[in-house]
């Protein structure tokens, strides 16, 4: 039988567990924020704790998508260096809070995100921070169309799944600049699903099953839509993405900087290799994963990992003896 070597420079298929072992630090950090009402400070426990453990990981990682310019963060900072400079050379992007409001408000779907590709694979926005996107699913990826109206996307996922038009549920974020597509989506019959926050985490559930939506339209963060790419990947599915500026200073950055704002950029173009990872680790209940869970001296997480090499998705469950992780880690995860 033939053995598949991956190439010297790409990610290992043992990078996964190292990969989840950071999310679950995030998410265990922010998850004794929760219902505080502090998102700052939720994010800034995240923040280290994703840090502290990102840099065991055996990888020559530079932040590509992070806390970055928008946030002035001291840490996980876009350009920043991470992993224990052995091993393959990585694009990083990192959130270690997909969804602070939700942390804050104890509300569903706030997520510890991680993904890594290749040295050079993502998609470099040049500080524009927010695109037009659509998510969907394997059914529908080699037919929906952002250029189309959405009410055209509506009908075509629901012929791909077999479905009712008025059994689709589109997701968006709540803001008064998506009300045209309310709108429209409302007078196909279809169902929305309004999100406050954590787009990845709605782009992620428009492309499995059994989370109750179907697909995910709207003006949304532009580093968020390239960590979705990366598991859309792993998925089947298809994010594209139209770079919007949201005022004449930055049109003219990206113009300047050669973009072109009326380009459809696909799955591909936001992630250009085949061999990424996805990982992600639940801080609140939710459609993807349930949140962290404490109880004495033990705490529980649920997370989710993909390698878009082999398709694999794979649910973890773990159980944390708080113990033990204070013997070894510089994370305070009591506070």
């Amino acid at each position: 039988m033939e053995t598949l070597t991956p190439a010297a420079d790409a990610p290992d298929r043992n990078l996964a567990l190292d990969l989840v072992r950071v999310t679950e630090a995030g998410a265990l950090a922010a998850g004794r924020w929760v219902g505080r009402g502090d998102k700052n400070g939720a994010d800034g426990v995240a923040v280290n704790a994703m840090r502290s453990l990102v840099n065991t990981v055996a990888m020559d990682g530079v932040v590509v998508i992070g806390e970055g310019e928008k946030d002035n963060a001291p840490m996980l900072y876009n350009g920043e260096h991470v992993g224990d400079g052995h091993g393959p050379e990585c694009d990083v992007a990192v959130d270690p809070i997909d969804g602070t409001t939700l942390t804050a408000k104890s509300m569903p779907n706030s997520i510890s995100v991680m993904a890594v590709a290749p040295r050079g694979a993502m998609y470099d926005p040049s500080a524009v921070f927010y695109m037009e996107k659509l998510v969907a699913g394997p059914e529908a990826a080699d037919s929906v169309d952002i250029r189309l109206p959405v009410s055209e996307n509506i009908a075509i996922v629901a012929k791909a799944k077999g479905i009712q038009v008025a059994d689709v549920t589109v997701c968006l974020l709540d803001r008064p600049r998506h009300q045209h597509l309310v709108d429209e989506i409302r007078s196909t019959g279809a169902r929305i699903k309004f999100i406050t926050d954590g787009d990845i985490a709605g782009g992620i559930m428009a492309a499995r099953p059994a989370t109750g939506v179907d697909l995910l339209v709207g003006i949304g963060g532009t580093p968020e839509g390239i960590i979705t790419a990366c598991a859309m990947k792993a998925i089947g599915g298809v994010i594209q993405g139209r770079l919007t500026p949201k005022d004449d200073e930055e049109r003219q950055q990206a113009l300047d900087a050669g973009h072109d704002l009326d380009r459809v950029l696909s799955t591909d173009d936001l992630v250009s290799a085949d061999d990424c990872f996805f990982v992600a680790t639940g801080i609140t209940d939710g459609e993807l994963m349930q949140g962290v869970r404490y109880a004495g001296p033990v705490a529980y997480t649920e997370s989710i990992v993909m390698r878009s090499r082999s398709g694999t998705i794979r649910k973890i469950f773990s159980e944390h003896r708080l113990s033990k992780l204070r013997a070894y880690s510089a994370v305070d995860y009591d506070q």
